[in-house]
């Protein structure tokens, strides 16, 4: 298994941010299958302030650059991402692997 770790900001707006939070607790099932379906395993979301911090669980094949991109091309995937834009502090037009930035481990045992 590999484990991918990822950051993204909000808007910096309370109401904006708790509609994403709700968003979240109803994220449609056909893309948690679609994640499922590339080689993600499983995924957790945290969020201090506007921060939001993502570990993302994969198979063993998984490969990010091809395996999102495969993501990024099943059925409702690009309308989720074009969705959830509004409450996020960047381009709406951003895929979900260029908005997910990537975080280096420097501390595990």
């Amino acid at each position: 298994m590999k484990r991918y770790c990822r950051t993204l900001d909000l808007a910096d707006d309370p109401d904006l941010i708790e509609k994403y939070c709700e968003v979240h607790r109803h994220v449609w099932p056909e893309i948690i299958a679609g994640q499922r379906e590339v080689g993600i395993v499983s995924m957790e979301i945290y969020r201090r302030g506007n921060r939001l911090f993502m570990i993302m669980d994969t198979c063993d094949g998984f490969d990010p650059e091809r395996d999102m991109a495969r993501l990024a091309a099943l059925p409702r995937q690009a309308e989720w991402e074009a969705y959830v834009a509004r409450f996020q502090g960047c381009s709406p037009e951003a895929r979900s692997d260029e908005k997910w930035q990537p975080c280096e481990k420097i501390f595990g045992y």
